[in-house]
């Protein structure tokens, strides 16, 4: 093996390595997911090499270098405001390929730059509800009422597996980080996990008693977090397939659930009309975040986005709301940082995208 080049990762925190074996090029990533500004570089960079043979002794210095990059960054004060900087209507977001899923029961997938559809996948029997890229951007996966999932190949346009197994529409799906594993969550109360290469299921998750609204991986793969109608939400080992824990308190459906990029925190966003954060080791609620009129429908790092017309930007230390993002004049149902956590969108009924910087 030989080491081409080295890219730092600032979210989450981490290092990724280009090299090359057997003639091909190939690439890893070393995850600092503990890593804070007080951890002393030299200790960071000593388990680093005694983990990775691909850091030789003329690399650290770089290696070093990045690591503290990576500290001045974390250390930055969070106190930024953000502002509606760009109103899209009806346009489509700039990324390299978008992928929709429509009520016609098709899939398809367009060039951003140019609006031009590349593919239509085609052979779901009713309404595509979910879809997701998998990390490499080889493969979407969708999530259908006729309560299968589907794997397509991005070059080819072709069927690679269907996903059969539920009972019931399939409304939430996600791959892990490595793109080798697929979590399905189903109006059937279930939740089954896929190998991608085989499309075979792994695991099938069973223990809530209502339908399953979000599934999602922690950033390390080894845990699954999966919310539902029942107002709870559970903690899953993802290689055993074994629930961990039950997370209580909510007073009305769970919407959607999500892990930080540490792993260390999940937060949930309910129909009650707040928000909780707990601690993903001792899964005690850490803070709830209340002021939302309406019902919550999307939390992503404590970003949360509601019925009543506006999303929030909530302080996991003190459960505070830090700002309110208003404009919108429909129910907001989705909300996203960008890679550099400087940037909010937020898409509505009204038919808007807002950009918020």
């Amino acid at each position: 093996m030989r080491l081409k080049r080295l890219h730092i990762r600032y979210y989450p925190p981490g290092i990724i390595l280009d090299y090359e074996k057997g003639g091909q090029q190939r690439t890893k990533s070393i995850d600092l997911l503990d890593l804070t500004p007080e951890c002393d570089v030299n200790e960071v960079l000593s388990e680093i090499r005694r983990v990775e043979p691909l850091i030789t002794a003329s690399r650290a210095e770089q290696v070093k270098i990045l690591i503290q990059r990576l500290q001045d960054k974390l250390s930055q004060p969070d106190h930024h405001k953000f502002y509606l900087f760009k109103l899209l209507n009806q346009q489509l977001v700039a990324t390299d390929k978008i992928a929709t899923g429509s009520f016609d029961k098709t899939c398809r997938l367009w060039s951003a730059e140019t609006g031009k559809c590349f593919h239509t996948f085609r052979g779901h029997t009713a309404e595509i509800v979910c879809l997701a890229f998998n990390p490499q951007s080889t493969l979407v996966a969708t999530g259908s009422m006729d309560t299968t999932a589907k794997l397509w190949d991005v070059e080819s346009g072709e069927e690679v597996y269907t996903l059969a197994g539920h009972s019931a529409e399939i409304i939430s799906l996600s791959f892990n980080t490595v793109g080798n594993r697929l979590v399905t969550g189903s109006f059937d109360h279930t939740v089954s996990v896929w190998d991608v290469s085989s499309g075979r299921r792994v695991h099938t998750l069973i223990g809530h008693r209502g339908e399953i609204s979000s599934v999602n991986f922690n950033w390390e793969s080894s845990l699954i977090v999966t919310a539902s109608m029942d107002k709870t939400c559970k903690v899953w080992d993802a290689d055993g397939g074994q629930c961990l824990a039950t997370l209580i308190g909510h007073d009305d459906e769970v919407l959607d659930v999500c892990f930080n990029y540490t792993g260390q925190l999940v937060a949930t966003a309910s129909a009650d009309g707040t928000s909780r954060v707990f601690n993903a080791q001792t899964y005690e609620c850490v803070c709830k975040l209340e002021g939302h009129e309406g019902e919550v429908s999307k939390g992503t790092c404590v970003l949360t986005a509601s019925a009543d017309k506006t999303a929030r930007l909530w302080s996991v230390s003190s459960g505070s709301c830090l700002q309110v993002l208003e404009g919108h004049t429909d129910e907001i149902f989705s909300c996203a940082f960008n890679y550099e956590g400087d940037a909010i969108i937020t898409g509505s009924k009204d038919n808007t995208c807002r950009i918020w910087r």
